[in-house]
């Protein structure tokens, strides 16, 4: 009979000996050179598109895009970690090397897919969110005329405001009178305070603050167009394609999707940028 001295020395080697077993399953499938933190995967985010990324009220981040940048680092066998950013400062931190991967359902346009590879994996489309109850009567993008509307800096969503606003005037109209704000919280607390009259959000975003109460979508699938992810590295933006590729094959990624309400890929993922 063993002694309970024995006992616990078996039982100590045990729980010593299952962590290193368990970390020698699983190999990191990007090189150390192609990361800018060994052993992680470090991702630009800015958290302010509920339902998609968002900071809970423990000030944890969360949402879809939190959900997939976390699957795609554990299928690497990396560490996940994010960095909450500014839209604007995104594209030339990535280029300058503070992160490895734009992960903010960046859109994608022929323009960025020069400067970086893309990974598209949704389709989406923009809204006009207003004031509850829609005192405007705003009912087609020709109802903006004149008015106020706010919408992040330096995104789709500005653009496209922009092009609209040149449709408009275009027609005769009077244009539309953009103002632009550091993030989407910040473009929706201008719209709640009276600041502008309407403001412009992805779909989802602008869906989650109807559902809340605090706002109405006016309009919505506005131009719709390819969400991805980007990259500076070519072998990670490889890797990260094979990722995809397994959860598109396994389920994981449709029901991902579905949970969100989202439009998903039906093929197979691909970089798409010059040269891949």
């Amino acid at each position: 009979m063993m002694t309970i001295r024995k006992l616990l020395i078996a039982a100590g080697l045990t729980l010593f000996a299952l962590p290193a077993a368990a970390q020698t399953t699983c190999k990191p499938a990007v090189a150390d050179s192609e990361l800018v933190k060994p052993g992680t995967l470090v991702m630009s985010m800015n958290p302010t598109l509920p339902p998609m990324q968002f900071v809970d009220s423990n000030g944890q981040l969360k949402g879809m895009r939190v959900t997939l940048g976390d699957e795609i680092a554990k299928r690497l066998c990396l560490k996940p970690e994010y960095v909450r950013i500014e839209f604007s400062a995104m594209i030339p931190g990535l280029q300058a090397g503070r992160w490895d991967l734009i992960n903010t359902g960046i859109f994608w346009t022929e323009e960025r897919a020069k400067m970086m590879p893309m990974i598209n994996y949704e389709s989406q489309a923009i809204s006009i969110s207003v004031a509850k109850g829609n005192p405007l009567k705003i009912t087609k993008p020709e109802d903006l005329s004149g008015r106020p509307v706010g919408v992040e800096l330096g995104g789709f969503e500005e653009r496209k405001l922009r092009e609209l606003d040149k449709m408009l005037t275009a027609k005769g109209l009077k244009g539309i009178e953009i103002k632009t704000f550091d993030n989407f919280a910040t473009a929706y607390q201008a719209l709640r305070a009276g600041q502008t009259e309407a403001s412009v959000a992805i779909d989802p975003t602008a869906a989650e603050y109807s559902k809340r109460g605090d706002f109405d979508r006016a309009l919505h699938g506005l131009f719709p167009t390819p969400v991805a992810l980007a990259m500076k590295s070519k072998p990670l933006s490889e890797a990260v394609v094979a990722v995809l590729n397994d959860m598109q094959k396994d389920g994981s990624y449709r029901k991902l999707m579905d949970e969100y309400g989202l439009l998903p890929n039906d093929g197979a993922f691909k970089v798409n940028a010059p040269g891949m």
